[in-house]
């Protein structure tokens, strides 16, 4: 677009956007799609419970023991190197498909969509301060929103999220190791999960 072009644009619309910013896309029923943080509340008061009693209540941790000590454990036992990998590749695996149809990708889809183009517009609106301004106030209010639809999938992940972890803390506490000869088990995990995170987002088309 050229600055004639801008400047016609600017003087017709008078502050109001110029071009709509999904020019194909459906609109967006933001009354009907908002998400919500109470999902994270819960989980995260849950998780604070769950840390402060795992040692003062010996059944908590016990009957995570009981599921995972013969399951995940034993993968470790075994070879604790790709133990480790193949439980991070199903962990990632199973989040991955949580997050697609726990959540509303359609949405998510549409929302990314349109910041994609207010990016472009203020590519183009770069010399007007006052497009510009009202662009990135628009791209600002629908960051909360996008937020809260993600976090719909916290729901069902982050209590088994956060058992696993305390349950990987306690076996290399029993069995110290270092992965590659200088990595602990958090950082392999880490790794691993964005690299298989990564994959299985492309693959499962996952926002």
């Amino acid at each position: 677009m050229t600055e004639e072009k801008k400047e016609d644009v600017l003087s017709e619309n008078k502050g109001e956007l110029t071009t709509p910013l999904t020019a194909s896309a459906t609109p967006i029923n933001k009354k009907a799609k908002e998400g919500s943080f109470t999902p994270l509340i819960i989980v995260m008061f849950a998780s604070v419970i769950i840390a402060f009693y795992w040692d003062k209540f010996p059944w908590i941790s016990n009957s995570i023991h009981s599921i995972f000590d013969p399951s995940a454990g034993a993968l470790l036992d075994w070879n604790v190197t790709l133990g480790m990998i193949i439980i991070v590749f199903i962990i990632t695996f199973f989040t991955t498909l949580v997050q697609k149809y726990a959540t509303d990708q359609k949405t998510l889809k549409e929302m990314r969509k349109e910041q994609k183009e207010m990016q472009k517009q203020m590519k183009e609106f770069k010399n007007h301060p006052e497009k510009l301004i009202e662009l990135q106030k628009k791209q600002m209010s629908m960051l909360l929103p996008q937020m809260k639809l993600s976090m719909r999938a916290v729901a069902y992940t982050g209590i088994p999220f956060l058992l696993f972890f305390r349950w990987f803390n306690d076996y290399f506490t029993a069995n110290p190791t270092q992965f590659f000869g200088f990595l602990n088990w958090f950082w392999i995990y880490l790794i691993f999960a964005m690299l298989f995170g990564t994959l299985f987002r492309k693959w499962f088309d996952v926002v």
